[in-house]
């Protein structure tokens, strides 16, 4: 076994916030053969191994992570047609916008409306990726995984997977230290000349009804766009607010009581005349889904507050930026700031959506 690793390897390049330290020891795997024999080395030596995709929801912390740190680099995409619909097998490094375009392209539907997401397809199911009315669960068929422990495949069918509002049983496994699988492929189901899904209120606004795929895609980004929710070619010129890992909080889904108090506090806060003015959704027997941005703002933290070098976006209240020169510890600052300030006008208690790496798995 030969690995290329490099010694103190700074990892704010792989990353979308351009942020944090480096890594003791960093292998770039461009296949699985790679990526399972740094998972062995790290085993025969007894070092912690973390994996590091396209670098989009991930916070690095300003000492840097100890250990190893595997950055996921592999390439393939396989088609073939299956029961009248399209199975697309697709490696965890492929970059995830590039396979809306092509999907798109080909007349492919199912995931018209997550164009413009950064990051890698491995971790679309982790983070069960969604956006505009659309999550990925919808069309993944399976997902292959190499077991950290064991070092060997399989492959889960969507079944298996726990597929949950931006939550998976890969996530949950993550959240209790190293997660179990690293996920090397994933399989969607594909529907050949099907319809765009237009479910999501501003999204139809902003399309005919009877749009086509490349339309809704055109559509999306440009709703990203003016949100400063996607990177380059898609950004605009000389956009402020590059520096994001995206949304810093999920959206809240609480029982409906908590809905309720959060509605009153609102009300009684002038913040609303009524609580069918606050913005929120059914999701599920008894529960409610909230909007994070909206909560954010609400509790006094403008578009374009900045605290030095990190602030939030100028164009989305939900994403916190770096505005160079700045450090890991200066945002996660703001974010504790932000989740206090929350929880104390509404009751609460927003949950970060980049895992910190080193640390949460």
């Amino acid at each position: 076994m030969s690995l290329s690793m490099t010694h103190d390897a700074p990892l704010a390049p792989y990353t979308t916030l351009a942020l944090g330290g480096a890594a003791e020891r960093l292998v770039v795997a461009q296949d699985d053969a790679t990526l399972r024999d740094a998972l062995r080395w790290a085993q025969e030596y007894g070092v912690s191994a973390h994996l590091l995709g396209g670098g989009s929801n991930v916070v690095v912390p300003d000492e840097g992570v100890p250990g190893l740190v595997v950055h996921v680099a592999t390439r393939a995409r396989v088609a073939r047609r299956e029961a009248g619909q399209v199975e697309v097998k697709v490696a965890a490094g492929e970059p995830w916008d590039e396979l809306v375009e092509w999907a798109v392209s080909e007349g492919l539907a199912g995931i018209e409306c997550l164009a413009g997401i950064p990051g890698q397809v491995g971790a679309t199911p982790i983070q069960n990726v969604g956006a505009y009315g659309q999550e990925v669960s919808e069309t993944i068929v399976r997902v292959e995984v190499l077991d950290r422990k064991t070092l060997e495949t399989s492959t889960l069918p969507a079944s298996a997977c726990g597929f949950g509002y931006r939550d998976s049983a890969f996530k949950r496994a993550g959240a209790a230290g190293a997660a179990r699988y690293v996920v090397t492929h994933v399989t969607f189901a594909l529907t050949p000349g099907g319809a765009p899904a237009l479910r999501y209120a501003e999204l139809t606004r902003a399309v005919p009804a009877d749009a086509s795929l490349a339309e809704v895609r055109d559509a999306v980004l440009a709703l990203r766009r003016a949100k400063s929710m996607v990177l380059p070619p898609h950004a605009a010129p000389n956009d402020p607010n590059l520096r994001s890992a995206g949304s810093f909080f999920t959206n809240p889904v609480v029982d409906d009581a908590q809905a309720a108090d959060v509605a009153r506090r609102a009300i009684a806060a002038g913040l609303v005349p009524d609580a069918g003015a606050m913005p929120s959704w059914p999701s599920g027997p008894g529960r409610t889904k909230l909007a994070a941005g909206w909560l954010v703002e609400r509790a006094g933290f403008a578009k374009g507050t900045r605290r030095g070098h990190v602030g939030l976006s100028s164009a989305h209240a939900l994403a916190l930026v770096h505005h160079g020169g700045g450090t890991t510890s200066a945002l996660l600052a703001l974010a504790d700031e932000i989740v206090r300030g929350v929880e104390e006008r509404f009751g609460v208690v927003l949950e970060r959506e980049p895992r910190l790496l080193g640390v949460d798995g």
